[in-house]
């Protein structure tokens, strides 16, 4: 449903909407085929682990130390690193029509992502998102991580808009169902077309 308030802001994820994810599932699945880790130890130790990289609780090389390399490996630290930001793919599409709106109607970019620090930084400077971002409210820069509801509220403060002023769009319904109960105006991500359509549906036509 359309916003009768003009929108001024537009809080976007990263994951699934402008790039591909950074170290999901499927990541982890070609990680352990090509290192020729246990797949059983390394998913439990990555599921008791990542949570709090991604709030900035911990460096990428102390993940490391806990998932992978708690044991000697025939792999250094930077091997697996490289693989790991190797793995993000850009969406050219979504990434120009978030340029395109920008332009055109001079609103705010505000990232609210779960991330962790160095993968954050990596796929923000080498897919040109610093280009298109006015704030980053990532989750290992706040300390809070969707679905954690304050992630929103610190988002709001930060860019100083009203819930109504904003368009926070999301591939994950879980977290839209969250920020709607903030007021805030979404659009669940499943695809290029559907996404610029709803936009429009919002004052925000390219």
């Amino acid at each position: 449903m359309s916003s009768s308030q003009k929108i001024t802001t537009l809080f976007l994820d990263i994951g699934g909407v402008l790039l591909s994810n950074g170290w999901d599932r499927k990541a982890r699945k070609l990680a352990i085929e090509k290192f020729g880790l246990d797949a059983v130890e390394t998913e439990e130790r990555h599921h008791l682990t990542f949570d709090t990289y991604e709030e900035g609780k911990l460096t990428l090389d102390e993940y490391l130390h806990r998932v992978v390399f708690y044991a000697p490996r025939s792999f250094t630290p930077d091997d697996f690193r490289a693989f790991m930001f190797a793995q993000t793919e850009p969406f050219p599409d979504m990434l120009e029509l978030i340029r395109e709106v920008k332009a055109r109607h001079k609103v705010k970019i505000a990232i609210v992502n779960n991330e962790g620090r160095e993968l954050n930084a990596h796929r923000i400077h080498h897919f040109g998102i610093g280009e298109i971002a006015d704030f980053y409210i990532s989750s290992c820069f706040v300390h809070f991580r969707k679905p954690d509801a304050d992630i929103y509220r610190i988002a709001l403060d930060i860019a100083q808009v009203k819930p109504q002023e904003v368009v926070y769009i999301e591939d994950r319904s879980m977290f839209v169902d969250v920020a709607r109960g903030l007021d805030i105006n979404s659009i669940c991500h499943t695809g290029y077309e559907s996404t610029k359509a709803a936009l429009a549906t919002y004052g925000l036509a390219v």
